[in-house]
């Protein structure tokens, strides 16, 4: 398709546009962190790097980062366990109900994090607490986390499971292996990249979750975007602040910029309402 002149000067202002909404507010984030001035005016006056410092001797945002990367963790190893089982099969075998258990698994990531939040907390005070003794706190949030997490890996692994098919599984058991080493050497190769991908995308969705973890956390379980939400009304912790939510920025990055290069163009799992 070949564009007039005016087309791709008005596409390219579109997209620079867009780009400007959506990143213009972090660029601002990252510069405050480095402003010699205790209030997020602008522009700097100067910079510095006591901000920078006092984030890292902060004990509160060091714990609360310890916290985010433990949930972060765990609720990737559970998504990754249980959503390439459940693609391998709803993908690989024909059964009654397979289209409504996909339904069922993909649900939960289009549901408003304040309703997954309520049902967990419900869940934790009329089940988990009376029957088995098991209150809010890491493990809780870890759970609610891996809700939305497990369709992320799911869809990734299901839309490569698509694009490969099954015929190279079947020729490898017409050869004479066995299952495990079919999996072994043909289908794990085949969707590697994916599962790598949806664990990383998982993680970081994990990692910047605030309201299903505001309703799953203890009162002494505090993850860095709660610590952030909690400490950002304080004048004297603003630039802290700033410090920390541009860390934030860079290790939720990270992961949707690695899965999305691992991915080659599979599905990622869209995005939590």
């Amino acid at each position: 398709m070949t564009l007039s002149r005016g087309a791709r000067a008005l596409l390219t202002a579109c997209v620079g546009l867009g780009l400007a909404f959506l990143y213009v507010p972090l660029v601002v984030v990252v510069v405050n962190s480095f402003n010699v001035e205790r209030t997020f005016g602008w522009p700097p006056k100067g910079l510095t790097l006591e901000w920078w410092g006092k984030a890292i001797d902060n004990e509160g945002a060091r714990t609360a980062l310890l916290t985010s990367l433990k949930a972060g963790a765990g609720a990737t190893v559970i998504a990754l366990v249980l959503g390439t089982l459940l693609a391998f099969a709803v993908q690989r075998y024909q059964w009654f109900g397979r289209e409504t258990v996909s339904l069922l698994v993909v649900l939960p990531i289009a549901l408003p994090g304040i309703v997954t939040g309520v049902a967990l907390k419900g869940t934790v005070l009329d089940v988990l607490d009376p029957v088995f003794g098991i209150s809010f706190g890491l493990f809780t949030i870890i759970a609610g986390h891996a809700t939305f997490c497990l369709v992320v890996v799911f869809n990734n692994v299901v839309a490569r499971l698509r694009r490969t098919g099954g015929s190279l599984e079947e020729a490898s058991m017409d050869l004479g292996a066995n299952g495990v080493q079919t999996f072994r050497h043909v289908t794990l190769p085949a969707i590697r990249s994916a599962v790598l991908a949806g664990g990383l995308l998982a993680f970081g969705l994990s990692f910047d979750e605030i309201v299903v973890t505001t309703f799953t956390a203890g009162p002494g379980t505090q993850t860095l975007p709660i610590w952030i939400f909690n400490n950002l009304a304080r004048p004297n912790q603003a630039p802290v602040v700033n410090v920390v939510a541009a860390v934030v920025i860079v290790l939720a990055v990270l992961p949707v910029y690695l899965s999305q290069r691992l991915s080659g163009g599979d599905a990622a799992g869209g995005g939590r309402l």
